[in-house]
């Protein structure tokens, strides 16, 4: 093997990079959103959920997905949940129902679990485009 040194070198620094963010990040622990238990108790009591509190944190991202579809793509306007109850399609309102400053409690229960949140781009809490 012609220059296997510098190769395996490379190799070496190459994977040095690669891990790079895994060192930095080691042993640090993400901080935990203010009054996290107390808003996914919130959550829960709600009486104006869509669907079960317990569906809603799990899949509401799959609810939101099949929101878009169907408002955008298909002109629903009303969304039926499993008890037969009738919501209007839209994320403002679906919002404000989880309690005071529900758009602040997204972002930090996304940025906790490390997820992109991009709703608010277009949308904006309590108030429409």
């Amino acid at each position: 093997m012609y220059k296997g040194g510098r190769i395996i070198a490379s190799l070496v620094v190459f994977v040095a990079f690669l891990c790079i963010p895994f060192f930095y990040n080691m042993g640090k622990a993400n901080a935990e959103p203010k009054n996290l238990a107390e808003n996914i108790k919130l959550i829960e009591s709600t009486q104006h959920d869509i669907e079960p509190a317990s569906w809603m944190i799990a899949n509401h991202m799959k609810l939101l997905d099949q929101w878009r579809q169907a408002y955008v793509r298909d002109g629903q306007t009303i969304y039926v949940n499993s008890q037969g109850e009738k919501f209007p399609i839209n994320i403002n309102t679906w919002s404000n129902t989880v309690g005071a400053n529900s758009g602040q409690f997204c972002i930090t229960c996304h940025n906790y679990v490390g997820v992109q949140l991009n709703c608010f781009s277009c949308h904006t809490v309590g108030g429409t485009l």
